[in-house]
């Protein structure tokens, strides 16, 4: 079994068994807790962008590619957080050229299907929910004088 497949199938039981909301109540579409970005991403994110978000997760070295450093995006996009391409990247039903991949899941999809999203204002709420968070740790010059 190739490394990609196992990571894959890794990510596939995080989904699956990741917990539901505290209540009964909260099967219901209107009662859904909202979720934020920093559970969002220690559930799903964590386990190969490391805790920190610099790629090196329990997963990383089992990749054949490493997972991106999360916090430095802005850093490597002239110092601007492009928000719209993160959450494309997420989403990973429409491909973004150049980033993501093989071993990145499809996360609009899974969310889709998990209990805990479902329709599609509230799979957009999860993604943005966590370009949020990302956006949140990036790594930030000083303006100092």
């Amino acid at each position: 079994m190739r490394n990609s497949t196992v990571v894959r199938a890794a990510a596939l039981a995080a989904i699956l068994l990741a917990p539901v909301a505290a209540s009964a109540q909260a099967d219901q579409p209107e009662n859904k807790q909202v979720t934020t970005g920093s559970e969002v991403y220690r559930t799903y994110c964590a386990t190969c962008h490391g805790s920190s978000g610099r790629g090196d997760g329990p997963l990383a070295a089992s990749m054949n590619r490493k997972p991106a450093n999360l916090v430095e995006i802005a850093k490597r996009n002239g110092g601007v957080f492009p928000a719209e391409m993160v959450f494309k990247t997420i989403d990973g039903r429409t491909p973004v050229r150049g980033h993501g991949g093989p071993d990145m899941p499809v996360w609009g999809e899974a969310f889709q299907k998990s209990r805990e999203a479902g329709d599609q204002e509230r799979v957009n709420s999860v993604i943005k929910s966590l370009v949020d968070y990302i956006d949140s740790i990036q790594l930030r010059p000083s303006h100092e004088p």
